[in-house]
């Protein structure tokens, strides 16, 4: 694809441009700073990415890692900033998830250590994650906040911290994997997914692009519900004092 036709698509972005003026949405700003944005952080990547490929340089592999984690914590806490010491919760749980995976491909030669594999696969798991963090944190707060009597009462009978917040916890952990347990169901159905298609496109015989997408699916359903439960576990001790009493005022900033 030249920048010629890259720029023909931007038709696709007149198109709600002017459906949002017509209709009064205000969408306007937003598409365009989006639009903009995506074109250069994109393109930006693609060079980047480019580089790396060629240098085949371990560090190199490693620094781009390590800028994913980093970008993935930064918007991720903005969801759980009242909870005590979200960064390095956010940090140790995308590095599990990360390590974990790599160690499985790479150990079990499902993928070779080449940056063609390690950098997107590791961009996807790390993506995941992130999004499945977000989705926790907004899921448990609103719990935890509907439930407070709930979890005092439980406190009051002589129950513990994790007894307490168990149901909200659970529901939260449920809750945020849904959305990846359901959308592995219908994939294949409803939808060819991104990865997939892109092979097809780019001329992969079919079967095998089916089967690295497979592959992909399977680990973001292990990302999924990692992320959750070492999120979960992470952040409820936070919300209790050392007498394991609730912190109230916590509770009031998380509505």
């Amino acid at each position: 694809m030249s920048f010629l036709t890259l720029a023909i698509t931007l038709i696709f972005v007149i198109i709600p441009l002017n459906l949002s003026k017509t209709l009064n949405l205000g969408l306007e700003k937003d598409t365009i700073i989006a639009t903009v944005r995506s074109i250069i952080q994109l393109l930006a990547v693609g060079y980047l990415l480019q580089f790396v490929f060629d240098s085949e340089n371990i560090l190199y592999i490693l620094l781009m890692i390590i800028l994913m984690i980093g970008a993935a914590t930064q918007n991720a806490r903005k969801k759980g900033i009242t909870i005590p010491g979200i960064t390095w919760k956010l940090i140790v749980t995308f590095c599990f998830v990360e390590i974990l995976t790599q160690v499985i491909l790479l150990g079990l030669n499902v993928t070779p250590p080449t940056p063609q594999y390690i950098i997107p696969i590791s961009g996807m798991v790390i993506g995941n994650s992130m999004v499945l963090g977000i989705l926790f944190f907004n899921r448990f707060t609103a719990e935890m906040s509907s439930r407070q009597e709930e979890t005092e009462l439980i406190l009051s009978l002589g129950g513990t911290a994790k007894q307490a917040v168990h149901i909200p916890l659970i529901t939260s952990i449920k809750a945020s994997t849904i959305p990846t347990i359901e959308k592995q169901k219908t994939i294949g159905l409803v939808q060819l997914p991104g990865m997939m298609s892109g092979q097809i496109i780019a001329g992969a015989d079919p079967v095998q692009a089916v089967m690295f997408q497979l592959l992909i699916l399977f680990l973001l359903l292990t990302t999924a519900v990692i992320t959750s439960i070492m999120l979960g576990y992470f952040s409820y001790p936070t919300l209790f004092n050392d007498r394991i009493q609730l912190l109230e005022e916590r509770l009031e900033h998380l509505d």
